[in-house]
């Protein structure tokens, strides 16, 4: 049985060496093609190019060429790495490596602004929903009976009142509050917002009023009007904010907007969480009642020192008159204070005088935070020098009572009703 290709018998194997063969001998050396370094000779070169053969290269001292053309190893063209003959080689075509593209800062600003501008809103709501949680919404204007007609402009009514709420007493041996017992009205100012300017009047704590008929804030029950005169703070001693808005407006005809009010210890809390604020001080004065002890020239008030400045009325020569025109000074300076870029835009400092004063502050219901802006940006006007800064016009007192000016005060409440740069000048 032939088990070979091509019909090859056993016998074609005989004397070859390997797999099958007879022979003990290895066939002899298999003759291979040699290439030929150099030029080929006459009538022994390879097939002419085109006839089934590529053309091999030839090789001279280790150099191939083709008819005077140097050896190709691939990296001239780029071939190596894959690129095609003629394809790109680098930056310009010069074999390096390819070049980066050129950044777009058009695209990079953008998306840079965008992404400030939705940080900022993002921290701007935040921080508006979280101040406005923190406003104690705690008097009901609508309690106030017998209101006035609505004029032009708002009108806020804005109290400091020596409340010692959550003061401990270690806080009020410090701040000279003592312990008594309830609220009293320590500053009370109307400050008028408009189109024509602005105006901040103090009205004194021991101004002459009388007490209108009201409606009790918590009973609910009306109490009619005696005639009998007696000092304005007694209004919120009786029967809180709510009175004091109706007796304020029954004595001057004047609408009351809204109401702000401040305790002792809130506003010793502003004052520290800005750093202190610098006054300058034209007399010093002692007062052993208030706590204060000031020299005259430049200095930084913190917080028990600025509560004794604004309290003081005994030591001073024109008694409360006095006094409201110290508070009138100093709300000024603290209202530059906090509004100076180190405070605005410091966070660690913005975010704690935030705090302060929205803990401490009692407003009423309707009152929002764009209110609150308002007034604030109005009252650091006025005490700046922009608007009007002044006390109520007086006349003189009676019984150790501060008498209004009434022919004055009608003027001044009609300007004020009218949104009229005011013209009436106070004591």
């Amino acid at each position: 049985m032939n088990d070979w290709p091509d019909g090859r018998t056993d016998e074609n194997r005989s004397n070859r060496y390997g797999r099958g063969s007879a022979g003990a001998q290895p066939e002899s050396a298999r003759v291979m093609r040699q290439v030929r370094r150099g030029p080929a000779a006459p009538g022994q070169g390879a097939p002419p190019y085109g006839a089934g053969v590529p053309r091999q290269p030839s090789y001279v001292d280790g150099q191939g060429h083709d008819e005077g053309q140097g050896y190709d190893s691939g990296y001239n063209t780029g071939q190596v790495y894959g690129n095609p003959p003629g394809g790109p080689q680098g930056p310009g075509g010069d074999g390096g490596y390819p070049q980066r593209p050129a950044p777009d800062w058009r695209r990079r600003i953008k998306w840079t602004a965008i992404t400030l501008v939705t940080t900022l809103v993002v921290v701007s709501v935040g921080t508006y929903f979280w101040a406005d949680s923190k406003l104690n919404r705690d008097v009901d204007l609508s309690k106030v009976i017998d209101r006035p007609e609505t004029g032009e402009g708002t009108n806020y009514l804005i109290v400091g009142s020596d409340s010692r709420a959550g003061m401990s007493d270690e806080e009020k041996k410090k701040l000279h509050t003592g312990s008594a017992q309830g609220k009293r009205t320590d500053s009370m100012m109307i400050l008028h917002t408009g189109d024509n300017g602005s105006a901040l009047i103090s009205l004194p704590r021991d101004s002459d009023v009388v007490i209108p008929t009201f409606k009790g804030s918590e009973s609910g029950k009306t109490y009619q009007s005696t005639g009998r005169h007696t000092k304005l703070n007694a209004a919120y001693a009786m029967d809180g904010p709510e009175l004091l808005v109706r007796t304020v407006e029954a004595n001057t005809g004047l609408r009351i907007d809204h109401y702000v009010e401040i305790g002792f210890g809130g506003f010793a809390n502003i004052v520290d969480a800005v750093g202190g604020v610098e006054m300058t001080l034209d007399k010093g004065f002692k007062d052993k009642y208030s706590g204060a002890d000031f020299k005259a020239g430049k200095q930084t008030l913190n917080g028990e020192q600025a509560l004794a400045f604004v309290r003081t009325r005994y030591a001073l020569a024109a008694s409360d008159l006095d006094r409201t025109k110290n508070q009138q000074k100093f709300l000024a300076a603290l209202a530059h204070q906090v509004a100076t870029p180190s405070t605005v835009l410091n966070p660690f400092k913005l975010y704690p005088t935030m705090g302060a004063g929205l803990d401490s502050l009692v407003v009423d219901e309707d009152m929002s935070l764009w209110d609150l802006a308002d007034m604030f940006w109005a009252m650091k006007g006025v005490t700046g020098g922009d608007g009007t800064s002044m006390n109520m016009p007086i006349s003189g007192s009676v019984g150790g009572n501060l008498v209004w000016d009434k022919a004055k005060v009608k003027t001044l409440v009609n300007e004020l009703k009218n949104d009229e740069k005011v013209t009436v000048t106070g004591n």
